[in-house]
């Protein structure tokens, strides 16, 4: 028997062991996506970004946007804090937001002074949990002059 034949019948013999090439590639799949009502929060942790439209509008053609950093909330384990910072020349300061998903939906409380609740966030996670889509309204008894809109948050690569 010549080398070269003798390390074939080797690695095959090997590979039959450790349960062939097929075994390896079904280790690596993906875990299975989670459905709305699974997503846990350190699945939200991370940075996402997103757009505000009025209803009727068209989330191509935005009427805000920015990002948000969620990150472990401090005093309730079940839910995430951050920091939202809307982006272009009349963005603000940072604003902060506290939410969590409960049944499979997702609610955000927004404060610019971190007291009173300025407007509220409901929404629906999709595609495994790294996008999520809602309607954004101004708090009750808070004015705005935007009213209710639309918004998409998707959470940008590298953070799963």
């Amino acid at each position: 028997m010549k080398l070269g034949d003798a390390l074939c019948a080797l690695s095959l013999a090997l590979l039959a062991t450790l349960g062939g090439p097929l075994a390896w590639a079904q280790e690596a799949a993906p875990p299975p996506c989670p459905a709305a009502d699974e997503i846990q929060p350190q699945q939200l942790y991370g940075l996402w970004r997103f757009r505000l439209w009025p209803e009727g509008g068209s989330e191509a053609t935005p009427s805000a946007g920015g990002s948000v950093l969620f990150g472990r909330h401090p005093e309730y384990p079940g839910s995430v804090r951050g920091e939202l910072l809307r982006s272009g020349a009349s963005g603000g300061p940072p604003v902060q937001v506290a939410g969590d998903v409960t049944d499979g939906e997702f609610n955000l409380d927004e404060s610019a002074d971190g007291v009173s609740m300025d407007a509220v966030w409901t929404g629906t996670p999709q595609d495994c949990g790294q996008t999520i889509r809602g309607v954004r309204r101004p708090a009750e008894g808070r004015p705005d002059a935007t009213g209710p809109l639309q918004f998409l948050l998707q959470k940008t690569p590298g953070w799963r």
